[in-house]
């Protein structure tokens, strides 16, 4: 009767061990992105017409800067070149630009993944930061 009554006292505590052990175990924290997902996922926006979510990834001084609809008008050459070549894209290089007396300034560069085949792409998709660890776009252009 005393085995009973210790197997029932045991089996409680086996049972809740066996509840916290089942339980699933808190998901560790995402890595941000990198500069380059984040330099995609950018250009996909802007890409789709998503004008709100491209405009977001922006760093905060440049929205000081430019309204939504300045960023709109200032972005469509990036849009143009898909009615030539398609929405899909390809990272093309990214590294950072030495220039004489400035900052090395931190890039990345797509291009259209229909222009892919040829020697030089005919535009580049062009993405800056403002340094290593800036996860917001700090400037866009097309290169021809």
């Amino acid at each position: 009767m005393q085995n009973m009554s210790f197997f029932r006292a045991l089996g409680g505590k086996v049972v809740l061990l066996g509840l916290l052990l089942s339980a699933p175990l808190p998901a560790a924290p995402l890595a941000p992105p990198s500069q380059i997902q984040v330099a995609r996922q950018f250009l996909l926006a802007v890409l789709r017409g998503d004008w709100p979510v491209a405009y977001a990834t922006l760093a905060p001084e440049v929205r000081a800067r430019m309204s939504a609809r300045q960023f709109r008008e200032a972005a469509r050459p990036l849009e143009a070149g898909q009615q030539t070549y398609g929405p899909a894209i390809d990272l093309y290089k990214f590294g950072y630009r030495l220039r004489e007396g400035e900052q090395p300034e931190p890039f990345v560069a797509f291009t259209f993944k229909a222009d892919t085949l040829q020697k030089q792409p005919h535009l580049q998709l062009d993405i800056t930061f403002r340094d290593s660890t800036a996860r917001q776009v700090q400037g866009f252009r097309v290169v021809k």
